[in-house]
């Protein structure tokens, strides 16, 4: 089972919340990851983020990475949106 925990942090706390889980054999790591980032952009009504080096690292890491307004095309209202793998097969 491939479970992603998205939160939406303000203030150091916790605003919104949500683990997307899924269970297809036929997909990739990856292809997990960005289909949970959609789910998780379509929940909290946010546009993508955009992927910059530095996340990248930092998830290949610790499977976690935070998305801050320079992540964004529009403004957000909340301090950051943060990723991370909670289990993986």
């Amino acid at each position: 089972m491939f479970r992603l925990w998205g939160k939406i942090i303000k203030d150091n706390k916790i605003i919104e919340d949500m683990v997307v889980t899924n269970d297809d054999p036929n997909l990739r790591r990856t292809q997990k990851i960005f289909a949970a980032i959609d789910e998780i952009c379509r929940e909290f009504d946010l546009s993508k983020p955009i992927w910059l080096d530095s996340n990248i690292n930092e998830f290949k890491r610790h499977d976690k990475t935070r998305f801050r307004q320079d992540n964004f095309i529009e403004t957000i209202g909340f301090d950051y949106l943060e990723i991370q793998i909670i289990e993986e097969d």
